[in-house]
């Protein structure tokens, strides 16, 4: 394998796929919601190959940590089990996820947990990150990037892998894969895996099994996939983090599960645990048909359950609760496409419905005279999602492109929340979107774009307070280079809100970042990243995010009085972000590559309180590979990836608090603050095998 699987090349590749005309008809259905080089959108293409050699067991948020304005954190400090992204200072219920041009965000919290779905990089065939609103896509709005992802196409050979990592903190990873041979147009192929690590967090354990099964047919102008697809997490609670007296003198402690036990001595309990099951199933049906059109059907089920069990310590009552989710989401998502060689029109839309159930029941009663009800709180939910789109792009002139995106988008939600408030609210949505693209030459393109964005509260914000929907204007403005040794993408952006929901810095008790809406703030920064070919055995693909993120006029309760802020940060965004890969290839079957992202400071709440600020850091991996050349007629490849090489003690994320005291002195209130830091793994390996057949 070359050079460039060792490295995000996220420049060069970004021409792979941006000729409507040239995509493979399998690609037809996510081509509705991607971006191409003549759409004044700011994205990132990035292909399986890419990712390969780092590909040995963390989730996918980490293997893309290193595209720009991105920064990635771990529960567990390690890259395996609750992972995150954040695009732009956006937390990950504001990046929107498809599969297949499918809503995978949580209806009801809007986040992605990739812990659902372990080794899910190894299915996916592509994806493209957007950075900003984007095109029209399906589910949630997104408000600070969308991510789409493309799974595994079937083959017309006969085709087998096996995969094995072994790692730091007792990790092993081991998946094995197939294709068979099409016949009639038939053909099927599978993968399954099971990850296993202690985390870098004492206790931060997991345990992930997951699985990818799929059937095809395939003719000149019908492509059918049928997908089923899962993953079964059991994780020890790692949500918690540490308060700073800890992260100085014992980084890894786990609170999680703490309690005294008969003989008043620190025990921690065995099943704080996390343990969630989730099947995917999708039907898509591509079909070409006459003149230039071709449709896309998909129809989707998703079924969640799963519990998180908790040691209560109550005094003498002390007890272990269940609280479980049980879930179904299923609808249809579509569109029809007419393209040409001068325009490309496309309709599309879903209609998706979310069942939830949300209950408690008791596994353990300290006392067996205790009359605790079971399930002791019991709530459904129902949200139906309905949108469509109509975008088009035309070429004016061999220099002018432009392009409109249309979107409506109709929500409803009802839930009971455990206060036993209800909740039935409707929103209608319409969402513009417009661009103008001039093409200097082949090489060479300009371009402006204006996008806006609505979007509901999830379930968190009403279980706070009394949230309100979010509005976002969003300005784009960039140039593209790209010739055969070279590409650069500069980007500049301004994201107006209104009554944006930021992160307070604060939790709810299952470790979810509480939000709440402001009046007015922004986002405004340039994005650079560049592709160098320094010559036959050198590549060079830096990035850089300079970006200012600031609430407006921002009022914040302290000490008992209402006082004004003026502009402060918002939390959780930081104004310096840069990526680094430097590749090195001194024979055809070994590459070596280092990459280095670089974070700033960046606080943790929005009042620019000194004790939320997280400081910056910078960390670098080495990654290695190795094709060993045999007579066996197997592609065998040996991989490494040495994290954090130079070993540096550092956090990326963590959560700011404040309450008021108002026992301690009678008649004085006085704010107190507090701060919980998610440390990330010191120097740590992977060392992987992959043997095709």
């Amino acid at each position: 394998m070359s050079a460039v699987l060792i490295g995000l090349s996220v420049n060069a590749q970004q021409q792979s796929q941006d000729s409507i005309q040239k995509v493979e008809l399998e690609e037809v259905f996510v081509s509705a919601i991607r971006a191409d080089k003549k759409m004044a959108v700011s994205y990132t293409n990035v292909k399986a190959e890419e990712l390969a050699t780092r590909n040995l067991g963390q989730d996918l948020p980490i293997l893309l940590n290193y595209l720009p304005g991105v920064v990635t954190t771990s529960d567990a400090g390690a890259g395996i089990g609750y992972t995150g992204i954040r695009v732009r200072g956006s937390d990950a219920t504001r990046v929107n996820v498809t599969i297949n041009g499918i809503p995978y965000n949580d209806a009801e919290s809007q986040g992605v947990y990739w812990v659902d779905l372990p080794d899910f990089a190894t299915s996916v065939e592509s994806l493209q990150l957007q950075r900003g609103v984007g095109t029209s896509t399906n589910g949630a709005g997104a408000f600070g990037a969308s991510l789409n992802l493309s799974t595994s196409s079937t083959t017309e050979e006969f085709s087998g892998m096996i995969r094995s990592s072994i790692g730091s903190f007792n990790t092993f990873n081991n998946s094995v894969s197939f294709n068979t041979k099409a016949y009639g147009g038939f053909s099927f192929s599978g993968r399954f895996s099971k990850i296993v690590s202690d985390g870098y967090v004492d206790r931060a354990s997991s345990d992930l099994k997951s699985y990818f099964v799929q059937g095809a047919f395939k003719d000149e102008n019908t492509h059918i996939k049928a997908l089923v697809f899962g993953g079964h997490e059991r994780t020890y609670q790692a949500w918690y983090g540490v308060d700073a007296f800890t992260l100085e003198n014992d980084r890894t402690y786990n609170y999680a599960g703490y309690y005294l036990n008969d003989a008043d001595q620190v025990s921690f309990y065995e099943d704080q645990v996390d343990d969630y099951l989730q099947n995917h199933m999708q039907l898509i049906w591509n079909q070409k048909l006459s003149n230039g059109w071709s449709s896309n059907v998909a129809l989707h089920f998703t079924h969640g359950e799963g519990y998180y069990e908790e040691y209560n310590e109550n005094g003498s009552d002390d007890d272990v609760t269940r609280k479980w989710l049980d879930n179904d989401f299923y609808g249809s998502v579509f569109s029809v496409e007419k393209s040409d060689d001068q325009s490309q029109l496309i309709l599309g839309g879903g209609i998706n419905t979310y069942k939830g159930r949300h209950f408690g029941e008791y596994v353990w009663f300290q006392n067996s005279s205790s009359t605790q009800s079971s399930p002791f709180y019991d709530n459904d939910s129902n949200k139906n999602d309905l949108n469509f789109y109509l975008k088009y792009r035309y070429d004016l002139n061999d220099r002018w492109s432009t392009y409109f995106d249309l979107q409506n988008r109709w929500v409803n939600y009802q839930t009971e929340l455990k206060t036993g408030e209800q909740i039935d609210d409707q929103f209608s949505f319409f969402n513009p979107k417009a661009g103008l693209t001039f093409s200097i030459n082949k090489a060479q393109h300009f371009y402006a774009s204006y996008a806006k964005a609505n979007r509901e509260p999830n379930r968190t914000d009403y279980k706070n307070g009394s949230p309100k929907p979010e509005s976002l204007d969003d300005f784009e403005l960039g140039y593209r280079f790209l010739n055969s040794k070279s590409a650069l993408n500069v980007n500049m952006f301004y994201m107006n809100y209104k009554d944006q929901l930021v992160l307070t810095g604060a939790l709810n008790e299952v470790g979810a970042p509480i939000r709440e809406n402001i009046g007015s703030s922004y986002r405004l920064g340039i994005e650079i990243d560049a592709s160098v070919r320094l010559n036959d055995q050198w590549n060079w693909m830096p990035n850089i995010s300079i970006s200012k993120h600031r609430n407006r006029d921002f009022f914040f309760e302290r000490d008992g009085s209402l006082r004004e802020l003026g502009d402060t940060h918002i939390a959780f965004s930081p104004g310096l972000i840069v990526g680094n890969i430097l590749m090195y290839t001194p024979s055809e079957n070994l590459n070596l590559s280092l990459m280095t992202k670089h974070v700033s400071d960046q606080y943790m709440g929005n009042i620019d309180s000194e004790n939320s600020l997280l400081e910056a850091y910078t960390v670098s991996d080495f990654n290695a590979s190795y094709t060993l050349k045999n007579n066996w007629n197997l592609d065998i490849q040996l991989n490494l990836l040495v994290n954090n090489i130079f070993n540096v003690e550092y956090v990326s994320n963590g959560y700011f608090y404040t309450y008021d005291d108002t026992w301690s002195t009678p008649g004085v209130t006085t704010t107190i603050e507090g701060a919980g830091y998610y440390p990330q793994a010191t120097r740590n390996f992977l060392l992987g095998a992959v043997i095709g057949f």
